[in-house]
């Protein structure tokens, strides 16, 4: 028996082997060479042959190399990942906006589930989660020890079904214990409305396939409406809302930055160690139309006045990915005001890299940099105007960000003084009104706010954004 256990471990370690040489073969023909690492190959095949020997229960091959793969890749960089056939099933439902789920964003921290952004209109936000939570067990099962794509899988499921989590939260003593009936999770990515004195208001809770279609539907639609009631009268200013916004597909990015700035103009570039990561993204529709420029670019019949409308930009903790590259070029252009809190700083591209016809890998290739040439990975996007979501400066939402992730990518350019030119220090938070003579007490500062509906009555950024609009001639004196 031992000797057939010893042959398997030798077959393993040629299968590995042959698969390895497979890839430095490949990666000659990119023309870099990968050495390869044959005593780390045999020291895996010991362990694989080890587990097949001596295990306490049998275990299934495909099992063992699936979750070998999974943990090379999870302990790269909290957004690489195996996908099975299901995960990847998923990855390609949900940029089209639709899945079965609780809709949380969510990444691993400590071998728990951390919560990056709830989405809005879906159980999980109903139900009161919030960012940074950490999600430590899923019905009976505890999330130590799964993987994240095990984890998500769990919290996905059929519509009508129930699934319990216990989340454990900064400033709770016990933890929480929520049920929550999985639904289909429709995410509408654009969502508008007409202000009062002629300002606009967008807001884009993800970046989907039709984001940049539905972008200008509601933009005309506002010109329209606004147009009507003012005879004749352009917008006054505008209001793109990205606050717990955890980004989606890159070219959505590109197109909604393209929206209003002027073409052809550099809106985000990456770099990495291969040719094809090495990329600069322009404001054309060969770089943000799916399937290439011969499709019908929905930006053409955008009014022309959305080229200068005063615009500002709301940004938060949870506005990440390809939020934070829509804010970085218009900030870098200066087309925008920024305003809100530091941004997630997840600046970093993910390749899908399928294995099979069924199953992939998400692999971090590169980085992002804003037109200036700023990394947001690990920092994020700086506001102009640091504004808090209230009055007092307290928040509802804990400040969870990449740079607080496991095993998160370092930013390559924080050294780099000259690559940085927006990275001064932070301007000062807008002076807040004085609402009362006496000092606040002490618990009362602590104590955060109530959870308020992003552009509702009681939204004290937007408001702030909606005042900074209107002494915008002001400021461009």
């Amino acid at each position: 028996m031992r000797s057939k256990l010893q042959k398997f471990g030798l077959i393993m370690f040629g299968l590995v082997t042959g698969v390895m040489l497979s890839l430095n073969f490949s990666a000659n023909a990119q023309k870099e060479e990968i050495g390869l690492p044959v005593e780390e190959l045999r020291a895996l095949a010991d362990v694989f042959n080890a587990i097949k020997a001596g295990y306490v229960e049998p275990i299934e091959d495909k099992k063992l190399i699936t979750h070998a793969i999974s943990g090379m890749l999870s302990n790269l960089d909290p957004h690489s990942a195996y996908l099975d056939a299901e995960a990847f099933k998923d990855l390609q439902i949900s940029t089209q906006g639709e899945f079965g789920g609780l809709g949380i964003e969510v990444g691993m921290e400590d071998g728990f589930v951390k919560v990056v952004s709830p989405i809005e209109d879906t159980p999980a936000f109903r139900a009161g989660i919030k960012p940074g939570d950490l999600i430590i067990k899923l019905d009976d099962t505890p999330v130590k020890g799964l993987t994240l794509t095990d984890a998500v899988k769990k919290m996905r499921g059929k519509p009508k079904t129930q699934i319990t989590l216990t989340i454990a939260r900064k400033g709770e003593t016990k933890p929480i214990v929520v049920t929550l009936t999985r639904e289909k999770i429709k995410v509408q990515s654009v969502k508008s409305k007409l202000l009062a004195d002629g300002m606009g208001y967008v807001r884009i809770t993800q970046f989907q396939e039709e984001t940049v279609s539905d972008l200008a539907k509601h933009v005309e639609k506002l010109y329209k409406q606004y147009d009507k009631d003012a005879k004749g009268e352009s917008l006054k200013g505008m209001v793109l809302d990205l606050r717990n916004d955890p980004g989606g597909l890159l070219n959505g990015a590109i197109g909604v930055s393209a929206a209003f700035l002027p073409s052809k103009t550099l809106v985000v570039s990456t770099d990495g160690r291969t040719e094809d990561a090495k990329r600069r993204y322009l404001a054309a529709p060969e770089d943000y139309l799916r399937g290439g420029p011969s499709r019908d670019d929905p930006l053409k019949s955008l009014p022309s006045g959305v080229k200068n409308v005063p615009l500002v930009v709301l940004v938060n903790g949870g506005s990440a990915s390809a939020s934070e590259i829509v804010a970085g070029a218009l900030q870098d252009h200066k087309r925008a005001i920024i305003v809100g809190t530091q941004t997630f700083g997840k600046g970093s591209v993910q390749t899908i890299l399928p294995i099979s016809a069924s199953t992939a890998i998400k692999l971090t290739t590169a980085r992002y940099y804003t037109p200036s040439g700023r990394s947001i990975q690990a920092k994020g996007i700086t506001p102009d105007a640091i504004v808090e979501e209230s009055a007092n400066g307290g928040s509802s939402r804990l400040s969870l960000r990449e740079a607080d992730l496991e095993h998160h990518l370092e930013n390559d350019k924080n050294s780099d003084k000259s690559a940085a030119p927006a990275d001064k220090a932070a301007p000062k938070p807008a002076e807040k009104p004085k609402t009362s003579d006496k000092p606040a007490k002490k618990d009362d500062d602590d104590m955060p706010p109530p959870r308020f509906e992003f552009g509702g009555n009681d939204d004290y950024q937007l408001k702030q954004a909606l005042t900074l609009l209107k002494v915008w001639p002001v400021m461009k004196r």
